[in-house]
């Protein structure tokens, strides 16, 4: 097995005798490249953890003075920096099944009796760095692909801008309560009003049909209208000013509907039509 194998992670050691952390390091460097720290004590155990940067799995002894590793691996679990640490059980003692399923039930991932062969604990040890190597590719390919679909996002949303920005016609979203949203600046610009004084009014303050009681009904019979057909075209109308001036417009509306197949928004585009002489069609 290659040396340099897993060079970069960080394995913590726990045992409150010297020898067996000094037997453990040995045979780990003899087969891997990683970083280890020792402690003598479930409590040196947690102040390293909660000191240090992030451990990529932590090896356990069971039997220890003051706090074993029982109470040592709860503690560990309940912090948010090392919960999701792999801890690795290793117990000359603590052998029966009783003992080995509460390790379990405390967090472990793995229940290990000495004496235990060197071949055996190095695979152990190598299984859960793959694991870890290839939860790491995955989340770093997932978040190439976030910001890769972030940049698309926003490079769609400039072109959109730019497309409402510099069309030559109105534009106003209203709510379903006929009250203006958004506009672009073509509809500013036809209106006269500044940037921020067309939000929150009524698109009745600003529209009007050569039939003052089809202009009256925009939110009652037009909405009906748009549940049914989704869209009306080609409206002859006028758009009142902030002077008070009229401007012929043709005039369009498209309902946009939520997941309940509720109207949402209304969507106005409105072209100016002056200087355009309207030539009725002879039936």
């Amino acid at each position: 097995m290659a040396k340099n194998r897993y060079k970069g992670f960080k394995l913590l050691i726990v045992d409150d005798h010297q020898n067996n952390l000094f037997t453990l390091r040995t045979l780990l460097e003899r087969h891997m490249d990683i970083e280890i720290h020792e402690a003598l004590s479930g409590k040196q155990a947690l102040e390293l953890a909660l000191a240090e940067s992030d451990f990529d799995l932590i090896i356990l002894d069971v039997q220890m003075p003051e706090m074993d590793g029982y109470q040592t691996a709860s503690m560990l679990k309940i912090r948010k920096k090392t919960r999701d640490v792999p801890i690795i059980f290793l117990t000359a003692a603590f052998k029966t099944e009783e003992f080995q399923k509460k390790g379990y039930e405390v967090g472990a991932v793995d229940y290990l009796l000495k004496p235990i062969d060197d071949n055996q604990l190095i695979n152990k040890i190598s299984t859960y760095f793959r694991l870890i190597e290839k939860e790491r590719e995955m989340n770093k390919v997932l978040e190439e692909k976030v910001i890769e679909r972030t940049a698309e996002l926003a490079q769609t949303k400039q072109h959109l801008e730019n497309i409402l920005n510099h069309m030559g016609e109105a534009l106003l979203v209203l709510n379903p309560s006929g009250v203006i949203e958004e506009v672009n600046p073509a509809a500013i610009k036809m209106l006269g009003y500044d940037d921020n004084e067309l939000i929150g009014m009524s698109i009745g303050d600003i529209f009007e049909e050569d039939n003052d009681e089809q202009a009256e009904a925009f939110m009652g019979t037009w909405l009906e209208a748009l549940i049914r057909a989704g869209a009306l075209t080609a409206i002859d109308a006028r758009f009142v000013t902030k002077t008070g001036d009229r401007i012929p417009i043709l005039f369009s509306r498209t309902a946009l509907s939520d997941e309940n197949d509720k109207i949402s928004n209304i969507i106005c585009i409105a072209k100016d039509m002056s200087g355009f002489v309207r030539v009725d069609q002879e039936e």
